[in-house]
């Protein structure tokens, strides 16, 4: 039988936060390149927004595969050669001159990203959690992730000012390698062996694509996907660009926020910062009501503060204010998504049943990040870009509330 421990702070869930926080504080803050790389080539916004959705879509094809390598070769092995992806891109993308080698390049960084990110890691923290922690657990590891987002892109902001874009990258390199000191600590519960009238993994994959619920979740984290990837890609140049228009000098200089570039940063921070408890708050609600429920209010709640903020004229205090709030459900959506699929279909192929349905988030993912660089080329604006992530929110609300949330009775 598969071990797991009932306390909650456990070795293997401290390892994974610690991977997927620097995983993470390095991709939450490629937006912060945005005007940079830009800037140097003299690149339309589209060029480098095409290679961050190209990093997205790749992360999303990754999930699946990494989980799937896991679940055959073991989960260390598959953080270490998703770490390896991750920094061979970050270094090559430091030398890179032309679209075409970013945009090539962010596909080993987006496979890096599935190798070290939530796939791979919630799969670990489910499998070592007991079934009374287990949501909770994957909301503290969910939010590591945003406390990822808390430190990348002021970091990676404060260090391009200082040194430039490229050296950066390979600052970055050095750092998701310098964590896989923590892999030890990872002693991970193994699977039961599998007997042998118990179904593969295979016949479980069909069984949960004939579901209707499964494809109701699947099609439900396309827009967290969507509006995530646009936020973190452009809402830097958003708030750069249009927050200059209105107040372009001393912007709340008494927080020390004295530029509108040093306020994208610190936007993208405070919803990471405010996710940690958001996060960890939807996986102690997992536990003691409806999963999908709780994801159709978070989508609908989002949906209301996108619309109120493109409504309001955009100042500093509407920046801070819908960071706080857009924070507070940012990745919630994921302990709860994970722990549907867990909850409907079981642990022992966890990792792939939800890597596939991260899939769909990454291609939101890539939508949003695509369209909002090629859009604002079109537009000379993020409006329209930014009303269609309002309806994706709407639709996803609608699809969660059909999911049957009991356990798939899988055929032998």
């Amino acid at each position: 039988m598969t071990t797991t421990n009932t306390k909650m702070l456990t070795p293997v869930l401290i390892a994974s936060c610690l991977v997927i926080l620097v995983s993470l504080s390095i991709r939450s803050s490629f937006g912060v390149f945005q005007i940079p790389v830009a800037s140097t080539f003299g690149w339309p916004r589209a060029e480098f927004s095409f290679a961050i959705a190209i990093q997205n879509l790749a992360w999303g094809i990754g999930a699946p595969i990494f989980s799937a390598f896991a679940e055959r070769f073991g989960d260390r092995r598959a953080i270490i050669l998703g770490a390896l992806f991750y920094a061979v891109g970050l270094v090559l993308s430091s030398y890179a001159v032309t679209p075409e080698q970013h945009q090539l390049l962010e596909i080993l960084v987006g496979f890096g990203i599935a190798g070290t990110g939530f796939g791979v890691i919630l799969a670990v923290v489910g499998r070592a959690s007991s079934d009374k922690n287990r949501s909770m657990s994957m909301g503290i590891a969910t939010a590591a992730g945003s406390g990822g987002q808390v430190f990348g892109p002021p970091i990676a902001e404060y260090l391009i000012n200082r040194i430039g874009w490229e050296p950066v990258f390979l600052i970055f390199a050095v750092a998701i390698l310098a964590v896989l000191c923590v892999l030890p600590m990872m002693r991970i519960p193994a699977h039961a062996p599998r007997k042998g009238d118990e179904p593969g993994m295979g016949q479980i994959l069909m069984q949960a694509l004939r579901d209707p619920s499964y494809t109701l979740i699947f099609l439900g984290f396309f827009s967290c996907g969507y509006q995530l990837g646009f936020v973190t890609a452009h809402f830097p140049a958003l708030i750069t660009e249009m927050c200059s228009a209105i107040n372009p000098n001393g912007i709340l200089a008494g927080l020390g926020i004295g530029t509108t570039s040093a306020l994208g940063a610190v936007a993208i921070s405070v919803i990471g910062l405010v996710n940690i408890v958001g996060t960890i708050t939807a996986g102690w609600l997992g536990n003691r009501y409806a999963k999908k429920n709780l994801l159709a209010f978070i989508y609908l709640a989002r949906t209301i503060a996108a619309a109120a903020f493109i409504l309001l004229p955009i100042t500093p205090a509407t920046v801070l204010v819908f960071s706080l709030v857009m924070g507070s459900l940012w990745l919630a959506t994921v302990p709860l998504t994970s722990g549907l699929v867990a909850q409907i279909y079981g642990l022992r192929y966890m990792g792939t049943l939800y890597g596939i349905v991260f899939l769909s988030h990454q291609i939101g993912s890539f939508f949003g990040v695509w369209l909002g660089g090629r859009l604002y080329d079109l537009n000379g604006n993020y409006n329209l870009v930014w009303w269609v992530g309002v309806g994706v929110g709407a639709f996803s609300a609608l699809v969660h509330l059909p999911i049957r949330e009991r356990r798939l009775e899988l055929a032998i």
